[in-house]
């Protein structure tokens, strides 16, 4: 994420930023870590729009595992994205988790896409990395998206479109079809198999969390 476009934008984030803290000051004492954590949140957000991206990695680190230990998955995503955003040390580690989280959990599909389309960024344009991300996205989307189903797909297609002609310079429907099905993209066991390498890749030894404990909180069906 860039910093603020204009002054309107910088004067925007600014007064994000006092009202949030102003509200975690007026918190009575009997709030829960959860609603501190989501004013925190919202500040580590305000500092990425205002590009104090140190104070909003700081700020946001400690929230991951919070939200996590309150079932609160999709801020615990959110939360992963800023750390991405600030673009410090191990944003690539944050980025890998939050994606992590965003396949294994029922969050927004939407943030899920995001996540997902970062990957594709930050994947070599002949690596098949991005492929599997992209195709992972518009699967998501295809499975997950109600209201905004045409527009999820369309947009996760447009993103595998970009993603084939950048990896094998191919553009028409029907070679993007063959290049889908040469990678196995359309076998989703493969797919999110070939995704959970790409993301040990990105995280290495470092997660912040035990995925094997959450794994077994998950619902067999």
């Amino acid at each position: 994420m860039s910093a603020f476009q204009s002054a309107d934008e910088r004067v925007w984030f600014e007064n994000k930023l006092l009202k949030c803290r102003q509200k975690l000051r007026d918190l009575p004492r009997e709030a829960s870590n959860f609603q501190r954590a989501q004013l925190e949140l919202e500040i580590a957000e305000a500092l990425i729009g205002l590009n104090r991206l140190e104070e909003a990695w700081s700020c946001a680190r400690p929230l991951v595992e919070l939200f996590i230990a309150e079932q609160k998955f999709e801020h615990a995503v959110k939360a992963c994205r800023v750390l991405y955003q600030a673009n410090q040390e191990d944003s690539i580690v944050a980025l890998g988790q939050g994606c992590w989280l965003a396949v294994t959990y029922p969050v927004d599909p939407g943030l899920s896409i995001e996540m997902l389309h970062n990957i594709v960024d930050e994947t070599p344009e002949q690596s098949d990395g991005a492929a599997v991300a992209a195709m992972a996205a518009h699967y998501i989307a295809d499975v997950r998206a109600k209201e905004q189903h045409e527009n999820l797909t369309f947009l996760t297609m447009q993103i595998l479109a970009k993603v084939a002609k950048r990896h094998r310079g191919i553009e028409d429907e029907e070679s993007i079809r063959m290049w889908i099905e040469i990678l196995e993209l359309n076998d989703t066991d493969k797919l999110f198999n070939r995704l959970a390498t790409i993301v040990d890749v990105m995280t290495g030894d470092s997660w912040w969390f035990d995925r094997d404990h959450l794994r077994a909180q998950l619902p067999v069906n």
